[in-house]
């Protein structure tokens, strides 16, 4: 039986673990969890496995808007690794994260109030906290090895990548992926606030969506029944750890604090519910789904 001590580790970052399966790659969700760019040392029990299902869940519902990686949830995947482990294609990663906005917020928010701008567009005088734009931006940024990504404006993205018309594919499939997915979630009482993506090339030179998609990590989900303009929403994501976090007096640099037991069952049963209520399926389904 293979088992994940079996394959070689090719790279490891905060959350994903990557493995190489010869032809293809093993991409691991872990239970790990950051705040402030720093991993805390307790984890949150299902969470790589709520990414993992979430993410399928998206590539299987877009497939058509947008080509993606992911090739199997149970071939060549440990069981120990089942539910959070996916076979992938490998793919040439393109060198900058593409950023969908729906709504102002975040560091969106902020540049807006001092510029009135968002990765060099201007939007509309007068927008609120929250508000919902008028069509969704697409606002590039950096692949920060270390600390935070920088959002950067279009013509600078193209520089990185060195292809225009490629950037502007990029562009086009990162608006048609956020803008499929937020009906659906509108569909299901959730407002898609902004999300990224990473974005490859296969063997054959097309480009397909990598990475997780549309997940609490890579996404601002918030709910609609209690969607108010003009101030921060309550979301699916690990805002519930970063507002404890701030609360502790630590001064974001390592080591991260541990997490107390109700603020860890407190956000697991955030991510458990995002998956919920996103899919309109019990997370169980997809554990049977992928049980060895």
């Amino acid at each position: 039986m293979t088992t994940l001590a079996d394959l070689p580790l090719v790279a490891s970052g905060k959350v994903r673990d990557l493995y190489d399966l010869g032809d293809r790659l093993l991409m691991v969700a872990s239970d790990r969890i950051s705040t402030y760019d720093v991993v805390h040392p307790t984890p949150i029990p299902d969470k790589g496995k709520v990414l993992a299902g979430l993410s399928v869940f998206w590539f299987e519902l877009t497939g058509d808007v947008v080509p993606h990686h992911l090739l199997s949830v149970t071939d060549g995947v440990p069981d120990e690794a089942r539910g959070r482990g996916l076979s992938v294609r490998k793919l040439d990663m393109l060198p900058v994260e593409c950023v969908v906005r729906g709504y102002l917020t975040g560091s969106g928010w902020k540049d807006y109030q001092a510029t009135g701008a968002v990765a060099g567009i201007t939007l509309p005088a007068g927008l609120r906290d929250s508000e919902k734009l008028p069509e969704p931006i697409f606002t590039p940024s950096t692949k920060a090895d270390v600390g935070h990504d920088e959002t950067i404006d279009f013509d600078r993205a193209a520089e990185i990548v060195g292809d225009r018309a490629v950037m502007e594919q990029l562009r086009d499939l990162s608006i048609a992926l956020y803008s499929a997915a937020a009906d659906h979630a509108a569909s299901r009482g959730v407002i898609l606030a902004d999300t990224k993506f990473e974005f490859g090339r296969d063997g054959e030179g097309v480009i397909r969506v990598g990475d997780e998609v549309l997940t609490p990590d890579s996404s601002r989900f918030w709910p609609a029944d209690t969607y108010e303009v003009g101030r921060p929403q309550p979301s699916f994501d690990k805002q519930y750890v970063r507002d404890w976090a701030a609360g502790t007096g630590w001064d974001k640099t390592p080591p991260a604090p541990a997490i107390p037991a109700d603020v860890v069952a407190g956000t697991r049963g955030r991510y458990v519910e995002s998956y919920e209520r996103i899919t309109g399926q019990p997370f169980d389904d997809w554990l049977a789904r992928v049980a060895p």
